[in-house]
């Protein structure tokens, strides 16, 4: 008689270990969520030591946020995230592709990698106080320009709108261009190095082996990373509020969405502040739900378009 062999169940395993994460989310992350919407429908605020609320004011409180200058410093986030993205994805496509391209012969590429990506590591507050120091009206940088005699008076790049959003940009770009040239390499390497010997055989030149399929090829990669840079962007925070001091100077050309809130929490308007975090996190889906579909490519072979095109010229036959 044959002893029935019993089967051992590991399967709950996995859930124990995946336990503390869905517990820390719950209570750190969720909870905090759904109560920053609950608040969000609430005047709620302190005056002075008075305690004012939580009160019931429906949808007054989104409202009140349009009619402010919420929207200029929207438009105040999308200028100096664009001035800091557009190099940074442009320059990042460009070194991903020289250092992954074996016919470039590049040496040190562990080197450069280490690099570029040192500046990812420096605290964001450390770099906005180098740069205001060094660009300051008494700082280094004029000292030189004045020196080589480019300048006969010290430029105040703090005090125009074009200054600050320049180096608020171009602190994003350095910290920033690094990690995304790194996912890109990765990006790059994950392609089969038969597919770019075959384009080198049928005579591709650069730029066609580029755009027709490194660029195709990446585009999880390149979707992760823009949508990843739409939230950073959308949250960008202390380079601008260590650089301007918590001003957004000059007359608030460099205040983004997050000082905004953050202007709110100081004074501990809660429920304005709830509003504002609803506004971004739709404005974060929105974008990064658009972002997806214009990278997401459901037809890589073009047998569905085909397919449709078919489907048209059979009905109009």
């Amino acid at each position: 008689m044959k002893q029935k062999i019993k089967k051992v169940d590991y399967s709950k395993w996995g859930y124990i270990f995946i336990l503390p994460f869905f517990i820390s989310f719950f209570i750190f992350s969720f909870i905090p969520l759904v109560d920053t919407i609950r608040y969000s429908f609430f005047e709620y605020y302190r005056s002075g030591i008075k305690e004012i609320g939580p009160n019931f004011v429906g949808m007054e409180n989104y409202i009140s946020l349009l009619g402010s200058d919420m929207l200029k410093y929207a438009a105040n986030t999308l200028i100096l995230w664009i001035i800091g993205f557009i190099p940074q994805i442009v320059i990042a496509l460009v070194l991903a592709e020289w250092f992954v391209d074996a016919r470039l012969k590049i040496h040190g590429t562990q080197f450069f990698k280490v690099v570029i990506y040192l500046p990812n590591l420096i605290m964001a507050s450390a770099f906005a106080m180098l740069f205001f120091t060094m660009f300051s009206t008494n700082g280094p940088v004029n000292s030189i320009l004045m020196s080589i005699g480019l300048t006969s008076q010290p430029i105040d790049f703090l005090g125009s709108a074009l200054g600050t959003r320049s180096l608020v940009g171009f602190m994003n770009f350095l910290m920033w261009f690094g990690n995304s040239t790194i996912m890109l390499m990765a990006a790059i390497m994950g392609i089969s190095p038969d597919v770019f010997e075959a384009s080198e055989l049928d005579g591709c030149n650069s730029f066609q082996r580029f755009f027709y399929i490194t660029l195709p090829q990446i585009r999880p990669i390149l979707a992760y990373t823009l949508i990843t840079a739409i939230i950073g962007g959308l949250q960008m925070f202390d380079v601008p509020q260590i650089l301007t001091n918590g001003q957004g100077t000059p007359d608030r050309t460099s205040m983004t969405l997050i000082m905004f809130l953050n202007s709110h929490l100081k004074s501990r308007n809660y429920g304005m502040a709830g509003a504002l975090s609803v506004y971004l996190f739709i404005v974060s889906g929105i974008l990064c739900f658009f972002v997806y579909r214009m990278t997401n490519n459901d037809d890589p072979d073009g047998s569905k378009a085909a397919a449709k095109k078919a489907r048209k010229q059979q009905r109009r036959g």
